[in-house]
Formats: structure tokens, sequence, C-alpha cells
């Protein structure tokens, strides 16, 4: 039988981002927040002198263990999913600060079309321009409505950015000037501003330059040292919640932290949660811990994962559409990349940083007419100088041997010879894309896998080539002599990365049918339960989600707070 511990106001399941602003934010105001983390407790001192790309891009340090816990994965509902047991397609963070500490700091903000895309696109265009099958809605929310959560956000995490050019408009600047600009950066931008395009700098949590923060946390700059994604920043430049947030709750003295605490129930009665019940995972044994409200912030799968498993929310039903626990998953479309080679000029691409790049979104949303384009919304393309780290970098022209003398001399050849410019497409839901209990297979507790059901649609297929042929232009424009570029997507690869954006599941809404959580991020189901992260996005846009999982972040943190003064629905 587990044990029991006394109440407290919030118990948080998970502390990363989401988790690490919603714990700075209630105890500020006095509430006593307990802080559930499965993973082993992280600070900058663990990174100091550790740029090992072995142990941490290859060997995955920071990442879930998936012998003891993984996904399984199925491209439709005709084969059965099977376990990921290596990574590839993306990364599951874990420990304190989540995928927070991994990640390589891009923040944008989605555009205004985003949050009313249905609308929008209808109201353009018409309803025949969405298929049929494609289950894209509005979000119960504007661009405007969410703007001062960004805001707030980006001085908290010391954003280094300029305005972009075609995004929404912005109640203030960023608060810390855009970070170094390398040749071939200035190069990506005169081609761009040749082309009659409009590029800017990526907005970065690598600090541009020393930063003290609102709650007045202070951190360094950035050294570009090229060891950003993938592992901790030993400078604490790059903004993750454990330099930001997580200390100013630790601070208030209202906040207490356990780590080794795998949550796997949260328990409720007449349509309200009354705690959660969780497994010590340095002993095995089971705590019951009881709160007045209940905050669910760790990765997506693991917030579907635990409603379903706790049988809250009606689970979502493919084969009629209803439910909303599981519905929307969606992804990244990362193949409208071209690679140029150039023959005569040499580059230092070996330095740089996570977010360090220039970026255009001409072809991202709806900011360019898709009458005649078979696929909405669209990517940013952009040239990043992130750091090519020896072992993982190694580009050659397509059709060089894969080994042998050629490979060596060529691989030679490029090895400063050669820039990629890449865009991240959005990614639509569509009906038979969704998350489940896997019933065959368990994790290391015995409790059900999550199961995916995805692949790509013709949808994704149009807009991969369509932006990879316009990052190939870009690329002639600079002056490559050789260029490679995506000609044909073919079926979605769980074994290759491509990014760890994954959203959907618990998704958004005005509409208690169509969505699992209000536009406070409150479940529908009941009222003192708060689901808060990616697994909001009713679609993916053509960007990083973390500035907007920041963004709802703080605004599930006031309705939390107005919920815990008046109860019900927070409107």
């Amino acid at each position: 039988m587990a044990r029991k511990l006394p109440k407290t106001d919030v118990v948080i399941v998970g502390v990363g981002w989401a988790g690490g602003i919603i714990a700075s934010e209630l105890t500020k105001k006095g509430l006593k927040v307990v802080g559930l983390e499965r993973g082993r407790e992280r600070k900058t001192e663990d990174y100091f002198m550790v740029h090992d790309e072995l142990r941490y891009a290859l060997r995955y340090d920071l990442m879930q263990d998936l012998s003891k816990e993984t996904i399984t994965f199925r491209g439709n509902e005709r084969i059965r999913a099977l376990p990921m047991r290596q990574y590839g397609s993306f990364l599951i963070g874990d420990g304190l600060g989540g995928a927070g500490v991994h990640w390589n700091g891009h923040t944008f903000r989605f555009l205004p079309y985003d949050f009313e895309i249905r609308s929008k696109t209808t109201e353009r265009y018409g309803k025949n321009k969405i298929p049929a099958e494609m289950t894209i809605q509005d979000w119960g929310i504007t661009y405007d409505e969410l703007e001062p959560y960004y805001d707030k956000f980006e001085k908290t995490a010391g954003i280094s950015g300029e305005e972009n050019p075609l995004g929404g408009k912005r109640s203030d600047k960023y608060p810390t000037p855009p970070m170094k600009k390398s040749p071939a950066m200035k190069m990506f931008e005169k081609a761009a501003k040749n082309m009659k395009l409009h590029p800017y700098m990526l907005p970065s949590a690598n600090l541009s330059q020393s930063y003290t923060n609102p709650d007045g946390i202070a951190r360094a700059a950035c050294q570009y040292c090229g060891y950003c994604e993938r592992f901790g920043c030993e400078y604490g430049a790059k903004a993750d919640p454990v330099v930001t947030v997580i200390p100013v709750a630790k601070k208030s003295g209202k906040f207490e932290l356990r780590t080794h605490s795998h949550v796997r129930r949260i328990l409720h009665k007449g349509g309200k949660a009354t705690g959660v019940l969780y497994t010590d995972t340095t002993t095995g044994e089971e705590i019951e811990q009881p709160a007045d409200i209940v905050v669910v912030t760790s990765y997506v799968f693991n917030n579907i994962r635990l409603l379903l498993m706790s049988g809250l929310g009606k689970p979502y039903d493919p084969s009629t559409g209803r439910g909303v626990i599981g519905k929307n998953y969606a992804y990244q479309v990362m193949k409208g990349n071209a690679i140029g080679f150039f023959d005569n000029k040499e580059f230092n691409t070996f330095a740089g940083a996570g977010a360090l790049g220039v970026v255009l979104d001409d072809y991202n949303g709806d900011n360019f007419d898709h009458s005649n384009l078979k696929f909405i919304h669209g990517g940013g393309i952009s040239f990043t100088q992130t750091g090519l780290r020896p072992i993982q970098n190694n580009a050659v022209p397509q059709g060089t041997a894969t080994w042998g003398k050629e490979f060596k001399e060529t691989s030679l050849k490029y090895a400063n010879r050669y820039l990629s410019v890449g865009a991240q497409g959005s990614s639509m839901p569509f009906k038979h894309h969704y998350l489940d209990l896997d019933p065959t297979y368990k994790d290391a507790y015995g409790d059900p896998l999550i199961r995916i059901t995805f692949d790509f649609e013709d949808q994704d297929r149009n807009l991969a080539v369509f932006l990879a042929n316009k990052s190939a232009d870009i690329l002639k424009e600079m002056g490559a002599d050789h260029i490679d570029s995506l000609k044909e997507l073919g079926p979605y690869d769980i074994t290759t990365y491509q990014s760890t954006h994954n959203t959907g599941g618990v998704i958004m809404g005005d509409d208690p049918a169509t969505s699992a959580v209000n536009n406070y991020l409150q479940m529908w189901d009941a009222d003192n339960v708060f689901v808060v992260g990616a697994s909001a996005f009713a679609h993916n846009s053509g960007y990083n989600p973390t500035g907007t999982v920041g963004a709802f972040s703080y605004r599930a943190a006031e309705g939390i707070l107005k919920y815990r003064d008046k109860g019900g629905q927070v409107v």
C-alpha cells in the first residue's frame, strides 16, 4: 500500500521549462509547490570542461533510458507497432530541466495565422483547400492575446534577437541584441536580400551579452563553443530551466523538489484530481502525494500517457473522430534542406552556437500565396552555424563513394567547404495520426507504453520538396558550385534524427468536444488539472516549439492562480 504524504497546494509532474515556470510563478504568490522529477538533479557545474561528443551526442547521456521506458511506433493501423530500442528521429530528455537542458536555443514566436489556422485558411482559399482527413482547428486564442506571455518568457530567458519583419506585432524589443554574424551568415543574408526576401537574425537563447533578468538571475554571454544541442551549457549562457526559473522557485522557500520520482497515476474522484501516485525509483516505494491542484508538465508523450493511464479525459478514437486524449499528434517536416559545396571558398564552421543563424519567413505560415500549391502552411528557411563537431559531420556530394580512397579524398576536400541551408516545415494533423496506449508492450513498472501512429502525407511531401527547392535557390545565389537537395520525401523514418518537436495529444480549443484543455491549459474534464506543454498544440508550426511552450506556461500559471481564487473553469 502506498505511503500517503501531507497535502500540498500544488503538485507538478515534470520539472523542465513548463514545470519550472509554473513553480516559479506560483511560489512567488505564496503557494506551496511540490515538483516531482523522475530523473536526477542537474547543475551547471556538471558540464564544466565536458565537451564530450561521444558521451552526449552519440551515447545520449542526457536522454531517457530506452531499456526502461520507450515508445512504440507504426506507420499506420494495419501494422503492429514495435518499440523504439535506440534513438533516432527524436530525443527524449531525462532529469531536472528535461529537454530544456539539451536544446539548441531557437526561440521563435508562432505566427498569428497559426492560432486561427482553420478560419484563416478557409477565409482566403475556401473550405476545399483543407483535405477531408486533415483535422486542423483554431486554438481558442489569438496571437495578440498570447503576445504578453511571449514577451515575459523572452525576458526571463534573455533572448537575443531582432524583430521578424514578417511576424506578429511585438510589445517590446528583445531583451538582448542579436548574436555575432559570421562571414557565411552574411553570405546567406546578402543572397536572400538579392532575392527580395526578408532575412533576420535567429532569436537565440544563447546570450549575446551578459544579462540579468527581471527575477534577478544573472548569466554570462555565449562563448560560441559549438556544444549546445545534446549538451548542457558549462557557462550558463544557454537559457535552460536549471539556470533561470528553478532557482527562483527554490529561493522562495515554498518549493520542494523531489528527483527520482516517477509519477504513474493522477488520482481523481468526482471530476477532480486528489493528487498523484508515484514511485521512488531509488527504493521502489510507492508514494501518494495529495494536492489541491495537479499540473502535468512532462514531455508530450508522458503527458498523454499519464492521462490515458489515469482515465482522465476521453481517449481519441480515429475511427469516429471522437475523443480528445491522443488526438492531433503532429511532428515536423525537416527534409526541406539543401547542401552547397564550394570549390574555392573555406569557412570556419567548427565554431558556433546552438541558435546562431539567419532565418527568413517568406515561405512560412500563410505569408505567401498557396492558391496553386498542394499544401497549406510552410516553414522557415535558415542558415545556422551551430558548430560542426568532428564525429557527426562529414558531408560529401551525392554520388561519392561511401568508403575507400574517393571518400577520404572528397571528405578532406570539402571538410570546410560546404554549407547547409535548411527548412523547418510545419506539420498538419490528420484523423489517422494519433497517440494511444500500446496493448502489448510495457515499461519497467508494468505500465503500457505510448504508441505513435504516424506517417508523412501528400501535404508533407509537397511542402518538403517546395522548401528544398527554395533552399537550393538561395545556395545558388550564394555561389555554391554543387548543390544537393531533396527531390522526393519518402515514408517517415523513425531511425534517422530529424527533430524533437513532437506536439499534440492534449490539444487546446474552445470546445470540450474537440479539445482537451482551454486556453489556460486547464482540463475541461477536471478543472483542478492543468496540462502544460507542446501537447496542447493543435498542429505544429514551421518553428521550434519552445518559445510557445514558454508563453503558454506563463499563461497557465496565471490561470492556476485565478482558479485558486475563484474555482471552476477559468476565463
